[in-house]
């Protein structure tokens, strides 16, 4: 017969709930203000940059993935390295359009 796991909880304190949203927030006021510069190929560069630490921080606290088994920080870490080649993929394809116009 198998044993049964154990799976221990960890428990947050809501102060670390709170500087994360604080966290959040300024990241939030960085891509406005990020908005209004004109920073050619860079601007999508710069809006998918900050929305990727944000998507970090709320995988990572809010739903609970830096307190998880190793497996899952595995399986997290693979779709994000999927989703780094996806998007440096289609950045490489945006950027070298112009290319052919010359």
């Amino acid at each position: 017969m198998s044993e049964p796991t154990h799976h221990t909880h960890t428990v947050v304190p809501p102060r670390v709930y709170a500087t994360v949203f604080g966290i959040l927030l300024c990241f939030t006021a960085l891509t406005v203000f990020a908005s209004y510069f004109e920073l050619g190929t860079f601007n999508a560069v710069v809006a998918l940059a900050i929305a990727v630490i944000k998507a970090v921080l709320v995988i990572l606290f809010f739903m609970h993935i830096r307190y998880s088994s190793r497996l899952t920080k595995l399986t997290i870490s693979a779709g994000f390295f999927t989703l780094i080649v996806l998007l440096l993929m289609t950045m490489t394809d945006y950027i070298s359009r112009a290319w052919g116009m010359w």
